[in-house]
Order: structure tokens, then C-alpha cells, then sequence
């Protein structure tokens, strides 16, 4: 059951749509059955990608962590009674 990317002739949309062998897939914005398969590429990991994944997902918490700090701060100080 392969994943495929296609977009929609009439609206533009792409999407991606899991197939059931003869099953013919339908656009999820205009229901448009013309649609055209994209080119898409597998994903590739190794061990090199894998640690450059897990190197910006550390730098995404540790900024959301700073966020959530200043956000807790702020109202700390605009409830202070």
C-alpha cells in the first residue's frame, strides 16, 4: 500500500494519498478526480541525518522551552497581587 503525492488539476492542491491497489484517489478540497502523480523522493536516513534530525529538534525545544519561560514570567509579573 504505497503513499503517493498528487496534485489536483482543478484547484491546484497537493496531497498525498495512500492507495489500495486499483482504488482511484479523489481531491480532499474539491472532491476532482483529475488528478496528476507527483515525482517524490524516498527518505533516506542515516546515521549523519538521523543526528542532524535530533540536533534541530534539540534546538526547537530549547527555544520553545525559552518561550514558555518568558511567557510564564510575563504573567507571573501582570498577576502579582
Amino acid at each position: 500500500m504505497p503513499i503517493y503525492e498528487y496534485r489536483c488539476e482543478s484547484c491546484e492542491t497537493e496531497f498525498e494519498a495512500l492507495v489500495l491497489r486499483n482504488a482511484e484517489p479523489a481531491c480532499p478540497s474539491c472532491g476532482g478526480r483529475d488528478l496528476e502523480r507527483m515525482f517524490s523522493l524516498p527518505a533516506v536516513q542515516s546515521s549523519s541525518t538521523r543526528a542532524l534530525s535530533m540536533k534541530a529538534a534539540r534546538k526547537r525545544e530549547k527555544a520553545r522551552g525559552t518561550e514558555r519561560m518568558i511567557a510564564q514570567h510575563e504573567y507571573e509579573q501582570a498577576h502579582e497581587d
